[in-house]
């Protein structure tokens, strides 16, 4: 899916199957918005976000889960950079539209028509 948006849309999209590694990562990436899953080795999505406002201070996030996570609102609603849940399954395009809705600033990137 990251490389579908990376086709479709007008900018850098970089991908991580590791959490860790992705961390690691982030405070060399200018990211407008951050996309992470609620299921993952080593800690959960919500443990990613904490982590990852932490080097990543201007981003946005975007959960995407197949899970009902209504039990953790709480904890979502502590994440005040988490802008939006995605229920699994969906395409690349209502993905890339989230991205939009969410981008901070006013340079968001472009979905290029097809």
């Amino acid at each position: 899916m990251a490389q579908m948006i990376g086709e479709n849309m007008d900018c850098k999209v970089h991908a991580f199957t590791n959490p860790v590694v992705a961390l690691e990562n982030l405070a060399g990436i200018s990211a407008g918005v951050v996309i992470t899953d609620y299921s993952m080795p080593q800690m959960d999505g919500i443990e990613f976000i904490r982590r990852a406002t932490k080097v990543t201070p201007k981003s946005a996030f975007i959960m995407i889960t197949g899970h009902d996570l209504d039990i953790m609102k709480d904890d979502l609603d502590a994440l005040k950079r988490l802008k939006l849940r995605l229920q699994k399954p969906f395409g690349w395009r209502p993905l890339a539209e989230a991205v939009l809705s969410v981008w901070p600033g006013d340079d968001s990137p472009v979905l290029r028509e097809e």
